[in-house]
């Protein structure tokens, strides 16, 4: 997955203005304690992050 699909999900399910506030808040456990933003740049795959996100929100199943 690149960045540019991952966000465009994060938009599409959190909204444009939340979205990226809560990748930088909001800590997953699944990615170790971190955030969407310290993963991603820790140089984890946005498809792996992708689906921590999946696993920790009720994303809708069409962006799954």
């Amino acid at each position: 997955m690149r960045l540019t699909d991952f966000w465009d999900r994060m938009h599409r399910q959190f909204g444009e203005t939340y979205a990226e506030s809560w990748a930088r808040d909001f800590v997953i456990a699944e990615l170790g304690h971190r955030t969407v933003v310290q993963a991603l740049a820790d140089g984890e795959s946005a498809k792996d992050v992708w689906r921590a996100v999946c696993a920790t929100v009720d994303v809708d199943p069409k962006l799954r």
